[in-house]
């Protein structure tokens, strides 16, 4: 491993895939909500699937946290206050904003209630939320239940055989809820498997288990190409044959071990790193300004075809990235000011 990521623990590769995956989520939604009725491998296989990308986040979650935080709790020298702190001031005062301007865009009445539960960050521990106040926040309602849990996590990386044995289980949670636990006798109508964190553990604990081989797989920047095949094979496997969640989990591993296995050049790049520091910002809101462009009749402004499409696709991408961007800056000002006062009184 060199000098540089041994220092900063940190794998520039995957800020490319952060940017990649975060663009293909958002060209997937506006494709799903605008009915442009576009046919074709690329609509169909590779932008109609790309919301599996949701996968590969929760597993580049996993090993950014142990990146972080593993080595702290192992060595029991991280404070858990300051921990659980760290991740409501990450994540709440932009997520906090975005649940009003959603009411606020398209109240309903129920929206009283599940703001509720989405300002508590709790809300991925409900057994069936069926949210729709931020509907995209299923996913950061199912990280925050990891991060809640991520003291456990660590105990079941604390080696390599007890992650194998916590992966094992995972996986046999994972099928389980396939074939038992998520039938009409256990869940209400409209469940998706993935808010629940048993049916999602096992793509937490393959995160783990990459940061726990980080070593090993660094070796395969001596022969790259060993990186490249497997992302391929997995990659054909994923958009020729299946698009279910398993499928899609392996196709998330090679795409992860061929980010850290690369020189990460294209990361290092400013405008790759700025993205990747506000890709949750813009998973989080782009759905509200395609609201937006919606409600003002842009997305269809060309007819259904194409061109209303790319165009949608286009404003609603650098709509949430500037909102995304700004907001995040007002808020972090907003904050530093707020603690000056607090620590003035």
């Amino acid at each position: 491993m060199s000098e540089r990521k041994i220092a900063s623990n940190h794998y520039p590769g995957l800020d490319v895939v952060r940017v990649i995956a975060i663009a293909g989520i958002v060209l997937m939604h506006v494709l799903a909500n605008g009915n442009y009725d576009l046919s074709g491998f690329l609509f169909e296989k590779v932008i109609g699937t790309a919301g599996n990308f949701t996968i590969l986040f929760m597993m580049v979650s996993a090993f950014g946290m142990c990146c972080g935080y593993y080595e702290k709790f192992k060595a029991d020298t991280i404070n858990i206050e300051t921990f659980y702190k760290r991740r409501y001031e990450k994540l709440w005062p932009f997520f906090a904003l975005l649940c009003i301007l959603d009411v606020v865009i398209s109240p309903s009445a129920n929206s009283v209630y599940e703001i509720f539960a989405n300002l508590t960050m709790l809300q991925g521990l409900l057994p069936n939320p069926q949210i729709s106040v931020v509907g995209v926040s299923w996913t950061l309602a199912v990280i925050f239940v990891f991060y809640l849990l991520f003291p456990f996590f660590c105990f079941l990386l604390f080696s390599k055989k007890r992650a194998w044995f916590g992966f094992i289980i995972a996986g046999i949670y994972n099928i389980l809820c396939q074939l038992y636990f998520f039938d009409e006798q256990h869940v209400l109508g409209n469940f998706m498997e993935r808010e629940n964190i048993l049916y999602s553990a096992i793509f937490f604990m393959a995160g783990g288990l990459i940061y726990l081989y980080r070593d090993e797989l660094e070796r395969l920047k001596n022969n790259r190409i060993v990186a490249v095949i497997i992302l391929a094979i997995t990659a054909s496997a994923y958009y020729s044959l299946s698009q279910n969640d398993l499928v899609m989990a392996v196709f998330s591993v090679a795409i992860i071990i061929f980010a850290i296995t690369t020189d990460g050049k294209l990361g290092e790049n400013k405008l790759i790193k700025k993205l990747s520091s506000i890709s949750f910002e813009v998973y989080l809101s782009h759905m509200m300004i395609y609201r937006v462009l919606e409600k003002l009749k842009i997305n269809h402004m060309f007819g259904l075809n194409a061109i209303s499409y790319g165009v949608t696709a286009v404003l609603t991408l650098t709509g949430a990235i500037a909102f995304s961007y700004i907001t995040k800056v007002v808020l972090e000002k907003f904050i530093i000011c707020m603690k000056e006062r607090v620590n003035h009184v």
